[in-house]
């Protein structure tokens, strides 16, 4: 038996409405991360981040950047991802935010 397209609509309101909620909950976990990691205090153009958060993506994604999970294991810094300076103010360059 085929459903009628109101009930196929009303399956699709409901899935939109869980994908926000996972989106919203998986959102807040990492930026309560990002916060912990002192990110929050750290003037980066949006672009920038977004890059270094698709670099720490893929290093998980191909099994480089797993981590035991400590605050500072190892060398002093969560493991497999490496320092970087960051640039704020007039040396940032481009058109950062506020």
């Amino acid at each position: 038996m085929k459903k009628p397209s109101s009930k196929i609509r009303e399956e699709i309101n409901r899935l939109q409405e869980q994908l926000r909620q996972a989106e919203t909950r998986e959102a807040e976990r990492i930026g309560r991360i990002a916060l912990k990691a002192g990110l929050g205090e750290i003037e980066i153009e949006e672009a920038a981040l977004l890059s270094a958060f698709e670099d720490i993506a893929g290093q998980f994604r191909a099994g480089s950047g797993k981590s035991s999970g400590k605050k500072n294991a190892g060398q002093g810094r969560s493991a497999g991802v490496p320092g970087t300076t960051v640039a704020s103010g007039a040396d940032a360059g481009g058109a950062g935010e506020a």
